[in-house]
């Protein structure tokens, strides 16, 4: 078997095959043997006509579509490993130019490859790392989700319902005295001030006392998920059942020791401080990395195939339904609650699509042209980290691994070092976070100093007429 290769374009090649006669032979015989039980030929059983029969009955092209399919596995897959292509859709049939038997098959093929990348600067870049301090308000917040967890309940039956309690209810709403779908419960839990129902409904339920009923008029907001209900005035009808005390921990050495591996509570406070402080500052540098990579992609250039975009698209699609899955959530409900037909969810991350593909197809060039490799000690330690992350022994993780996960994670490692090269070479400038202009900000101010001017110019313009009308 011979072949050639074309490039086309940066993004697609041709292939043309030349295949000797005696191994088109072979692939016709393989066909015909194939194909033989379901070919009718009078005077015969099925699958007993001899081969030469079929082929002056039906002519030997009965039989090309299958010796070709028979052949072309082996012969695409030798040419596309020899020549090292990184193909990224299924090949299409460009020509056939001979074919029959005694005579070598010449077919061609089209496919789309890895496309060329035009690398721009990677060196030298520029980016700006807001940096956050974190602030004692987040540090208490950060404590209030354990004196959460810390909090217990205590009936109450002395005294009327507060802010802060937590009732169980029944309730029947109405719209003009007629009820609707989704509107009644029993044995509902509330907690009062957290928001959780229509606003005006918790405020109207202070002061009630266990056993008391009372009517409840509230407005659904114009925005509410039920476009049937949105805007609407309503009237609840409440029953309260019990009421529950929240009874929190007091934020001392006691309850430090309760809810972390310190003794004190200054300990905890501080090592809280130290863990939002860390991930505050791994964040600003994955921001600031992240700003490095999208200027080394925005400057180079490369004509992506559209089956690699597909192809990223239906993995954002799968990590979709996964995030979807963990919250109890199904694509069909989504779409129903959205509005939209999946087909347009796609679209919506098509451009995300398009930038992930070019970002992973840069790194890859930048790596090439740097010659960047990594040794089986730096595997070693890609796998170790993998295993840490599942809770894993190194060596029995390592062992459960197969070529393409090794494979995978050393791709991986070349990437990292990859982007480790375009920090190590970039030009960052540290801010504090206070500095940060969001592009919306930076939007309205730069629209309101036009504004500004242009008020300005006519009120200038205004004075020069007044002038005019007095010295006239």
């Amino acid at each position: 078997m011979a072949y050639s290769v074309e490039k086309i374009s940066g993004n697609q090649v041709k292939i043309n095959f030349e295949v000797a006669a005696d191994k088109f032979e072979e692939a016709m015989q393989k066909a015909y043997l194939k194909m033989r039980g379901r070919i009718n030929i009078p005077g015969f059983r099925r699958g007993r006509a001899p081969r030469k029969l079929i082929e002056n009955m039906y002519g030997e092209s009965v039989f090309h579509e299958e010796a070709l399919d028979v052949l072309f596995p082996d012969v695409y897959t030798e040419a596309v490993d020899a020549e090292g292509l990184k193909t990224v859709d299924r090949p299409a049939l460009d020509d056939i130019s001979q074919i029959g038997s005694g005579k070598e098959l010449k077919f061609s093929v089209k496919v789309f490859v890895s496309p060329d990348i035009e690398l721009g600067t990677y060196k030298g870049l520029k980016a700006v790392k807001y940096v956050h301090t974190v602030t004692d308000e987040e540090i208490d917040a950060r404590i209030a989700q354990d004196v959460d967890k810390a909090t217990t309940t205590q009936d109450v039956t002395d005294r009327a319902l507060e802010n802060g309690d937590v009732a169980n209810l029944d309730y029947a709403g109405t719209l003009d005295g007629v009820a609707f779908a989704g509107g009644t419960a029993q044995g509902q839990t509330l907690e009062i001030g957290s928001g959780t129902f229509i606003p005006g409904f918790e405020e109207q339920m202070v002061g009630m006392n266990i056993g008391e009923e009372k009517d409840l008029k509230v407005t659904f907001p114009e925005n509410y998920q039920a476009e049937d209900l949105a805007g609407k005035e309503a009237v609840f009808h409440v029953k309260i059942n019990s009421i529950q005390a929240k009874i929190k921990p007091e934020l001392d050495d006691e309850f430090a020791a309760d809810v972390s591996e310190f003794p004190t509570f200054a300990e905890y406070r501080e090592d809280i401080r130290r863990q939002l402080q860390e991930r505050a500052d791994k964040n600003a540098d994955t921001e600031m990395e992240n700003s490095l990579l999208q200027s080394a992609v925005d400057a180079s250039d490369c004509d992506i195939p559209e089956a690699m975009i597909e192809s990223e698209l239906d993995t954002i699609m799968r990590e979709m339904q996964m995030r979807m899955a963990y919250q109890g959530l199904r694509m069909e409900d989504f779409l129903r609650y959205t509005g939209q037909t999946e087909e347009q969810v796609r679209e919506n991350y098509r451009s995300e699509a398009h930038n992930r593909v070019k970002t992973q197809l840069v790194l890859e060039a930048i790596g090439k042209a740097e010659n960047i490799q990594v040794s089986d000690e730096e595997v070693d330690e890609a796998i170790r980290e993998e295993a840490e992350r599942e809770g894993r022994e190194f060596e029995e993780f390592k062992k459960s691994l197969n070529e393409r996960q090794v494979e995978y994670l050393r791709e991986n490692a070349v990437i990292r070092k990859t982007v480790d090269l375009i920090k190590s070479g970039a030009s960052v400038e540290e801010k504090n976070e206070s500095e940060r202009v969001s592009a919306a900000d930076a939007v309205n101010a730069v629209q309101q100093a036009a504004e500004a001017v242009e008020a300005a110019e006519e009120a200038a313009d205004a004075s020069d007429e007044g002038e005019g009308s007095e010295n006239n």
